[in-house]
């Protein structure tokens, strides 16, 4: 019996043979990796990629799909789980690896999962993952365009992201409205120490009023700390590169 995609849980199943082939191949997954799938839905790269590394986890939280995995040949372990509540630095502790993880993220909480994975950097070797192109455009983003925000800092401190492939609605089933980017995202091997709650509430308040100074938003935030770091508030939060955020989070730490 077909499967019907459920809005409920943003399902748009990967169709586009060349599109799948060109994604394992950019995950080029080897025996005796961990390599996790999240939301492997019809299995349309989790068939691929089990051929060519010969054991994968999979998380999917639509019961009827993770039963569906479950009868799949030996290799493939299925976590029915919501995947924002999943450990992923206990995942990787119980593979005994650094996971690579890939997905095709329901890109109506993709911002939320990318969030939870930043909690577990530390035990990840990379990411590929597909995302709605507007997002992973405002992941990659440089300072100065309207694309530059939260996520790219908060992401870019963390890791190197690379735009990998360009994917149109026409590759999936159903189409989604938009177009798809898949990325990579590799953990910087040694990322500026800092809080990182700290550096998302300073984030956070220098981009709650992007139109205007920062004086505006992150002075208020930062003489509510009763610190001002020295820091140019005549610039918009746009206009601060990631470094300059990165600074600011680490001296207001040691302080």
């Amino acid at each position: 019996m077909a499967h019907v995609a459920r809005k409920r849980f943003g399902q748009h199943f990967l169709t586009d043979p060349a599109i799948i082939d060109r994604i394992v191949a950019l995950v080029d997954p080897r025996p005796g990796q961990a390599l996790v799938e999240i939301g492997p839905g019809l299995g349309a790269i989790t068939d691929p990629l089990l051929q060519r590394c010969g054991a994968l986890t999979a998380i999917e939280l639509d019961r009827d799909l993770a039963a569906r995995l479950r009868a799949r040949a030996g290799g493939l372990t299925v976590i029915e789980a919501d995947v924002l509540e999943v450990d992923f630095a206990a995942l990787a502790q119980r593979l005994g690896a650094p996971l690579r993880i890939v997905g095709n993220l329901p890109y109506n909480i993709s911002t939320p999962i990318l969030f939870h994975l930043l909690g577990a950097a530390a035990h990840v070797a990379d990411q590929h993952l597909m995302l709605q192109k507007e997002v992973a455009d405002r992941i990659a983003a440089e300072p100065g365009g309207a694309a530059y925000g939260r996520l790219s800092v908060m992401l870019q401190w963390r890791y190197r992201i690379d735009a990998e492939l360009q994917v149109p609605p026409s590759a999936f089933e159903p189409p989604p409205k938009v177009d798809s980017t898949v990325i990579a995202m590799r953990p910087l091997p040694a990322p500026p120490a800092l809080d990182q709650a700290l550096l998302g509430e300073l984030v956070a308040a220098a981009f709650s009023q992007r139109r205007k100074l920062l004086r505006h938003s992150l002075g208020r935030w930062l003489a509510a700390r009763g610190a001002d770091g020295g820091f140019d508030l005549q610039r918009r939060a746009q206009e601060v590169p990631v470094g300059e955020y990165v600074a600011l989070a680490q001296q207001l730490g040691a302080g």
